[in-house]
C-alpha cells in the first residue's frame, strides 16, 4: 500500500541501532514470531527496521499510523510462515526503493545483493505511464511474475503485503475497497492456491468476500456461529468413532474436524444452486499420520468404519496436484445420512498443504534442495514467463494467467507415463501445447487411450494422450474457439500473426510487382538508394513491412510503384504504347488460404470456380467478390482499388455458400434435406426459415463446400428428394 505522504528527498544517513527501550511493540511481536532464527539474524531484523523507519520517517498510512508499521507487519506474516531472514529483511524494506531516498546500491552495501534483488522484484511500476488503472495493474503483475522467475520469495512478500493490506482495508474508500477485494479474489488468492499456500489463500478469500459483499459475509458467519446443537453433537460422535478405530489399529495420528469458510460456502451455494443447510450437511475431518504407508492403513480403517462412496475417492499422493498438494480424499456415508469428507496425509504433506512453497524454508532449514511444491511452482512460472514474451499486451497476458489460475484441474498421462496437469475442460490441443509449442503448432489429431480423436476433444483425468503431428500442419484461427489454457491461446495467436504477416508480405510483393510491370520496371531494378529513401520517408523498418501494408490496403500499389519509378503523382498509368492500363491483365492467383489478408464478401459468397474480382480495403486487405455480385457496380467507381485476381490451380479448404431451398412443409422435411447435404460431405453452419405457411417452407442453408463442382453435387442430391420443390444458390 503506497504511503499517503510523499517521501523526503534528502539523502538519509545510516541510523544508529535502537536500544530495547526505544523498540516499539510491533517490532517485538515480529522478533517473537521469528524466534526460530538465531540471535545474530534477529539482530539483523532490528537493523532493517531501524533503516526502514528512518527511510519512511514522516510518512503515514491512511489510518494515520506511521508507514513503517505496514512493512513490519508484512514481515511478521512471513515469520509466521517460517521464512528465512533475507525474506523478512526484504519485507521490512519492500517499499523503500520506490517511496524513499534509499537506493538499490544502498541496500546492497547494507544487507547484500539477495535482499536488494528481492526488494527490487517487489517494487511497483509507478514511473511508467499507462492508458488506465487496469493496464497498470496488469503490467505490474507481469513484472511481478518476471521477478518471481528469478526468486520465488518475491511472490511470498507480495502475498504477505496483500494480506496485510486486506486486514487493514477499512481506511480505504468504498470504491478502492471493492477494487482491491476483486483483484484479491481474482488474482492473489488463486496464486496462493496455485503455490499451495492454503492458509494465506483462505484468509485472502475470506477478507476479500467480507470487503466485496459485507452483508452476505455477515449472514453466513452468523449462521456458522449458531449451528444447531444436533449438528455439533453429530460431529463429536463421528470424531470419537474415527479416533477409536484408529487407536485400536495403533496408528499414531492427529484428527481434526474441518469447518467450511464463509467464502467456500458462498461459492458452493452459487455454483451448485444449494441452500445453506444443504452445503453445511457435510462433516469434514482431516487425519494426519506419520508415513505414506500409514495413510493407506488409515484409509482402510475409515472405510471399515463407514461405507465409502465409490465415485468420490481421489489419490493425490500417487498423483499430486499441480501445486504439489498431496493427500488421500474419500467421502463416507455417515450414520446420520450425511456425507463425511475425510482427508488423510502425513505431517510433511500437511505442512506443504498449508504453506505450499513457503514450507521449503520452514520444514527443512538449510535443507537439500526444493520440495515438490517449489519445483512445480518454478515450472509453472517458467511457462508463464515464456507465455508473456509472446503476448501482445499486459491485459491479454493477465487474462491468460487467470485461465491458468482456475482451481480445477485434470491429470493426464503422456505415452511415457509422465503426469501433466491442465485446467478443467482442456482439450487434446491444450495437451499438445503443454507438451511443447512445436507439438501444438504441428498437431493434426490425438490418440486418447489408444482411440483416435479430433483435437477439440475434451479430456478427463487419468486418460493417456498421444499427439499426432504433421510437418505441413499449421495453427487454424478456429483453434482459438476451443482451447482453454493460456499457453495454447498465446502460442496460437503468435503463430497466426506470423503466418498472416508472411502471407501479407507475399501478396504485397505480387501486387507491387504487377504495378511496377505496368510502368515497365520490376522490383529488382528499383535502385537500392531510391528504395531506402522511400522506406525512410514513410518510416518502414524493412521492405517486408511496406509489402504487408500494401496487402492490407494501407498503401495503394500503384502509388508506391509511381514513387519508386519516379513517376509524377496523379499521372495516369499508361502502357508503353500510350494506352490506359487495363486493370484486368495479369491476375494475381489466390488459394483462399491467405490468412488475414484476403477475405470473402458475405454479400455474394464466392467459391473456387466463380469469376471473381478483388476490392482493396484499408486495414482489411483484399475483399473478394463474384463478378456478378450486385455490389460490383459500386466498386467500378473506384478503379484504383480494383485488384485483378483469379483462383490458383491448387485451392484447398472449405468455403461458405448459401442455398435457398423450398420444401413441402411437413414433419421430417428439414431432417431429409440436412441428411442429403451431409451425404454430399458438406457441413451445415446455420439454417433459417425465410418463409413458412401451412403447405410450403422456404429455408436458407449456410453450408461449406470446396468448389463449384462440390456445390453442384450438393444441389443435385437435394433436388432428388421428393419433399424438395426447388433449390437455388443465393
Amino acid at each position: 500500500m503506497t504511503p499517503a505522504q510523499p517521501a523526503p528527498t534528502a539523502p538519509l544517513p545510516v541510523p544508529p541501532l535502537h536500544d530495547d527501550a526505544q523498540v516499539p511493540d510491533y517490532v517485538r511481536e515480529l522478533e517473537q514470531a521469528a524466534d526460530y532464527l538465531p540471535d545474530d539474524q534477529r539482530a539483523q531484523l532490528r537493523r532493517a527496521w531501524a533503516v526502514g523507519a528512518a527511510a519512511h520517517v514522516g510518512q503515514t498510512r491512511k489510518s494515520g499510523e506511521p508507514y513503517i508499521t505496514h512493512p513490519v507487519a508484512v514481515a511478521k506474516v512471513l515469520a509466521d510462515q517460517g521464512l528465512d531472514v533475507e525474506t523478512l529483511i526484504a519485507a521490512i524494506l519492500h517499499d523503500t526503493i520506490e517511496d524513499t531516498p534509499l537506493t538499490y546500491d544502498g541496500l546492497v552495501s547494507e544487507f547484500g545483493e539477495t535482499v536488494a534483488e528481492l526488494v527490487d522484484g517487489v517494487t511497483k511500476l509507478d514511473k511508467i505511464q499507462f492508458r488506465d488503472r487496469q493496464e497498470a495493474a496488469a503490467e505490474s503483475f507481469r513484472k511481478m511474475l518476471l521477478a518471481m522467475s528469478r526468486d520465488l520469495r518475491v511472490i511470498l512478500i507480495k502475498l504477505a503485503d496483500r494480506l496485510h493490506n486486506m486486514r487493514t482495508l477499512g481506511a480505504q474508500s468504498m470504491e478502492a475497497r471493492h477494487r482491491i477485494a476483486r483483484e484479491t479474489l481474482e488474482i492473489y488468492a488463486p496464486i496462493a492456491q496455485r503455490l499451495g499456500m492454503n492458509l494465506i489463500k483462505a484468509e485472502l478469500q475470506d477478507l476479500g468476500f467480507r470487503a466485496l459483499h459485507p452483508w452476505r459475509h455477515a449472514v453466513i458467519e452468523k449462521r456458522l456461529r449458531t449451528q444447531p446443537v444436533v449438528r455439533r453433537e453429530s460431529l463429536v460422535q463421528i470424531e470419537a468413532q474415527l479416533a477409536q478405530r484408529l487407536a485400536k489399529e495403533k496408528l499414531a495420528h492427529r484428527l481434526v474436524s474441518r469447518v467450511k469458510s464463509p467464502w467456500s460456502i458462498y461459492t458452493k451455494m452459487r455454483a451448485e444452486h444449494k441452500t445453506f443447510a444443504q452445503v453445511m450437511d457435510v462433516f469434514g475431518f482431516r487425519i494426519v499420520v506419520r508415513t505414506v504407508p500409514d495413510c493407506y492403513h488409515a484409509l482402510g480403517v475409515v472405510h471399515a468404519a463407514y461405507k465409502p462412496l465409490d465415485s468420490r475417492f481421489r489419490d493425490f499422493i500417487a498423483i499430486p496436484k499441480a501445486n504439489g498438494y498431496q493427500s488421500l480424499h474419500t467421502v463416507l456415508f455417515g450414520p446420520y445420512g450425511s456425507p463425511i469428507e475425510v482427508q488423510i496425509r502425513t505431517e510433511e504433506m500437511d505442512l506443504i498443504a498449508e504453506r505450499g512453497i513457503a514450507a521449503h524454508w520452514s520444514y527443512k532449514h538449510g535443507g537439500d534442495g526444493p520440495n515438490s511444491a517449489q519445483t512445480r511452482a518454478h515450472s509453472w512460472i517458467a511457462n508463464l514467463v515464456e507465455s508473456q514474451r509472446a503476448t501482445g499486451s499486459s491485459l491479454e497476458f493477465l487474462e491468460n494467467v487467470k485461465v491458468d489460475l482456475f482451481p480445477d484441474e485434470v491429470y493426464l498421462f503422456t505415452p511415457k507415463g509422465d503426469i501433466m496437469s491442465l485446467p478443467r475442460n482442456s482439450t487434446a490441443l491444450d495437451f499438445a501445447y503443454a507438451v511443447h509449442t512445436d507439438v501444438g503448432n504441428r498437431a493434426v489429431a490425438a490418440r486418447v487411450d489408444g482411440r483416435l480423436v479430433p483435437l477439440r476433444t475434451k479430456l478427463a483425468s487419468g486418460q493417456r494422450v498421444e499427439i499426432i503431428t504433421a510437418k505441413s500442419s499449421t495453427p487454424k484461427p478456429q483453434w482459438l474457439e476451443f482451447v482453454v489454457s493460456g499457453k495454447a491461446r498465446t502460442s496460437i495467436r503468435q503463430q497466426l500473426k506470423q503466418l498472416e504477416h508472411e502471407d501479407a508480405v507475399q501478396l504485397g510483393h505480387r501486387m507491387l510487382d504487377r504495378a511496377l510491370e505496368a510502368l515497365g520496371i520490376s522490383l529488382d531494378r528499383v535502385p537500392a538508394v531510391r528504395m531506402d529513401a522511400y522506406l525512410n520517408e514513410f518510416r518502414y523498418p524493412r521492405l517486408e513491412a511496406l509489402l504487408a501494408d500494401i496487402a492490407l490496403g494501407n498503401r495503394m500499389p500503384q502509388q508506391v510503384a509511381m514513387a519508386l519509378a519516379r513517376e509524377a503523382p496523379g499521372k495516369p498509368l499508361r502502357t508503353p504504347g500510350g494506352n490506359m492500363l487495363p486493370m484486368s491483365q495479369d491476375k494475381i492467383l489466390i488459394t483462399g488460404a491467405e490468412r488475414g489478408v484476403i477475405s470473402f464478401a458475405n454479400c455474394c459468397l464466392p467459391i473456387p470456380g466463380d469469376e471473381i474480382m478483388g476490392y482493396h480495403t484499408a486495414g482489411k486487405g483484399i475483399v473478394v467478390h463474384r463478378l456478378d455480385c450486385p455490389n460490383v457496380a459500386d466498386y467500378r467507381k473506384s478503379p484504383d482499388r480494383w485488384v485483378p485476381i483469379g483462383w490458383d490451380r491448387q485451392v484447398a479448404g472449405d468455403f461458405s455458400a448459401a442455398l435457398r431451398i423450398e420444401v413441402d412443409n411437413r414433419p421430417g422435411s428439414l431432417a431429409q434435406v440436412a441428411a442429403a447435404i451431409a451425404e454430399a460431405e458438406s457441413n451445415i453452419d446455420r439454417v433459417e426459415y425465410l418463409e413458412r405457411d401451412a403447405n410450403i417452407a422456404v429455408m436458407r442453408f449456410a453450408i461449406e463446400v470446396s468448389d463449384r463442382r462440390h456445390l453442384a453435387d450438393v444441389m443435385r442430391r437435394v433436388r432428388r428428394l421428393a419433399v424438395v420443390l426447388g433449390v437455388q444458390r443465393m
